[in-house]
């Protein structure tokens, strides 16, 4: 049974759509998209980088970001970003947030 006083706390922020969308236009701020290159091609956020959560070396294309600045991490419903921000976390990234419910919930425009 899953005990809720014993979970991980989680070292990144979910945040609605709406919030993830103001942040994009913030300095500093990286757009990750971690869905497959497939997913990918088939429409995107403005500016937004594909790492594909799933790929052989995530953790080893993740290593080379910069520290320093704010992640922005989606996919199609927001449990790989949510994924992928833990792993991003525990690698010693202190900003990133995922986007709740994922580009499912996206209201504005892609490419």
């Amino acid at each position: 049974m899953f005990d809720f006083f014993k979970a991980k706390p989680k070292n990144y922020e979910d945040i609605p759509v709406g919030e993830f969308h103001n942040l994009m236009l913030q300095p500093n701020t990286v757009i990750l998209d971690v869905r497959t290159p497939g997913e990918f091609a088939g429409g995107k956020i403005r500016g937004a980088r594909n790492i594909d959560l799933m790929s052989r070396d995530f953790t080893k294309q993740i290593q080379n970001l910069p520290k320093d600045k704010t992640y922005l991490v989606y996919c199609r419903s927001g449990n790989r970003s949510g994924q992928a921000c833990e792993i991003m976390a525990d690698m010693g990234f202190e900003n990133c947030k995922n986007m709740s419910g994922g580009i499912m919930r996206w209201p504005f425009e892609t490419v």
